[in-house]
């Protein structure tokens, strides 16, 4: 079997789709797998995946640990949800460089897409049998091009709210993979809940584990510790309300920042909080501009801080951690306010809006104090958000894919329906 994984854009979509890879190669070990992903998360998906033990390279049919990864062109279009006349005003270099030439850009992207997606998909003989679209911009002109050869493809959607690029490409998906449950507008009978897939290092750590994380990661094994995220990229707003509160904070509780690769140079400055000797941290906080471990920062933390993004919140339930969402409002859909408040309402997070923090970033340390003080809080969040996760989400939705390019009669079907829908 021909296997296509699609994903990009986000770490989000990287990490769950290289553990479905995981579960699809225990499950058919001669599986020939293909990951296309853009040019900027091209080399984490050829490290992540040597990591695991699986080799980048051609796969020849015979060997389980080889797949190719593969660069594809990809175009972001970029909208803002919320804005009043004001904001776009005070911020025409954003609407420049953002809304006009980055979506020019982003045009040329998905064009260029589309061409190389058609080149590759051309030959009957190379396409695969089945194509798994993580989400997100990068899949976009790959399912159209998969929908015009009548190649089918599975559309996993982790957020409450779907995406344009996902709302585009469900309605011929053969198969339609969700987080949470059902999506308005959409056929119930080729919707299944699979859940978030998550990497297996993300699972709950004991205190004496926990313990000896804290210490491995230089702080005092005693003292409770903060862990703010905003994912790879970072959070512009989290790294400056931290910057804001850090010195009070630190007299409460030791932290840690992870600033990420895009602001990570604005936030140098909050280096000298950082003190070392010999090798040996003096003071109570750290900051990364990424880490690799993340599954080991994050089981150390006693609350941690993060956007409220589909998959770091599945990691987080893995982990049972109490956490603080930040959700960002502005983004189109506002999928993470709803996915934050749907679990708000469960009593498994607490919710901090962004526009909040950035207006009062005493909001957030305030909550992080209730929070660092009241141990019984903190347990009662956890558990209610490990409630959230669901069991092999990653096998499952490997399950699902490998079920759809397994059955030919399926697919005959599936794509005589593709015809009639042109018509």
């Amino acid at each position: 079997m021909k296997i296509l994984v699609v994903g990009g854009g986000s770490g989000g979509h990287i990490t769950p789709a290289v553990a479905v890879i995981r579960e699809i190669l225990d499950l058919k070990p001669r599986t020939q797998v293909e990951f296309w992903t853009d040019r900027k998360y091209y080399k984490n998906v050829v490290k992540i995946t040597t990591e695991i033990g699986v080799r980048w390279g051609e796969n020849d049919g015979k060997h389980s640990n080889y797949i190719r990864v593969r660069k594809i062109w990809a175009g972001k279009f970029r909208r803002y949800a919320g804005w009043t006349w004001k904001d776009w005003l005070r911020n025409f270099d954003v609407v420049w460089k953002d809304l006009i030439w980055g979506n020019f850009v982003g045009l040329l992207g998905f064009i260029g897409g589309i061409l190389q997606s058609f080149g590759r998909l051309l030959w009957p003989k190379t396409r695969p049998d089945v194509i798994f679209l993580k989400g997100g911009f990068v899949g976009l002109p790959v399912g159209l091009v998969a929908r015009l050869f009548g190649i089918p493809y599975v559309v996993h959607e982790s957020d409450t709210v779907p995406g344009l690029a996902n709302r585009i490409l469900m309605r011929d998906a053969a198969m339609i993979a969700t987080g949470w449950g059902e999506i308005k507008g959409q056929d119930g009978r080729k919707i299944v809940r699979v859940g978030i897939p998550v990497a297996p290092e993300f699972k709950i750590v004991s205190a004496t584990r926990q313990k000896t994380l804290k210490k491995n990661f230089g702080f005092d094994p005693e003292e409770p510790l903060v862990i703010f995220t905003g994912g790879s990229q970072g959070a512009e707003n989290i790294n400056l309300a931290v910057r804001e509160i850090l010195p009070e904070l630190l007299e409460f509780t030791s932290a840690g920042l992870v600033a990420g690769r895009k602001w990570y140079e604005e936030m140098v400055d909050l280096k000298r909080y950082e003190e070392w000797d010999k090798a040996k941290l003096k003071s109570n906080f750290r900051m990364w501009e990424f880490n690799t471990t993340m599954n080991e920062l994050l089981g150390a933390a006693d609350v941690v801080v993060s956007r409220a993004g589909a998959t770091t919140i599945a990691e987080l339930a893995a982990l049972e951690k109490a956490v603080i969402l930040v959700p960002f409002e502005r983004l189109p859909g506002g999928h993470q306010v709803k996915n934050a408040e749907k679990l708000a309402e469960r009593g498994a997070v607490e919710v901090v809006l962004d526009e909040k923090m950035r207006n009062q970033p005493s909001v957030l340390l305030e909550e992080i104090r209730h929070l660092v003080r009241s141990p019984k809080k903190r347990e009662s969040l956890a558990k209610n958000l490990h409630a959230e996760t669901t069991e092999e989400a990653a096998r499952k939705l490997a399950k699902v894919i490998i079920g759809v390019g397994g059955n030919p009669k399926a697919i005959l079907e599936w794509r005589k329906k593709q015809r009639e829908t042109r018509k």
